[in-house]
């Protein structure tokens, strides 16, 4: 059974920092890419950031650019998401998902997902 388990939301004020973690346990992820998604209320999921099994490569949404980070501990496998500089419009679930593939980039495209993490970003 694979699974997916989030951790590190909460409530920060806007101009603050989180670090999300995604601790991946059933399977060799070996090759895989983890990706970050988030749904704010009301609205689709989306994209947030991608990393490669190596971690050498990663990808951001612009929404998310210069401001989020996405890295891996490979040997602890499990994946992490600073996220600096907080918005309002941060506010979301924040989901991670592992692919076969690191352009997939979609909902449509994960092959296995956590059950979320609420960040609440405050004004």
């Amino acid at each position: 059974q694979v699974l997916l388990v989030e951790s590190g939301g909460g409530l920060v004020q806007a101009g603050g920092s989180l670090r999300l973690s995604c601790a991946a346990s059933g399977r060799t992820f070996s090759g895989w890419a983890t990706d970050w998604f988030r749904q704010a209320p009301g609205k689709e999921r989306e994209f947030v950031a991608v990393i490669g099994w190596s971690g050498g490569s990663t990808y951001y949404a612009d929404s998310v650019k210069g401001r989020f980070t996405i890295s891996r501990d490979t040997a602890k496998n499990t994946v992490y998401l600073q996220m600096n500089s907080l918005k309002p419009e941060d506010t979301a679930v924040y989901y991670c998902a592992a692919a076969s593939s690191f352009n997939r980039r979609t909902n449509s495209g994960m092959d296995y997902w956590g059950k979320g993490t609420l960040v609440t970003v405050s004004s």
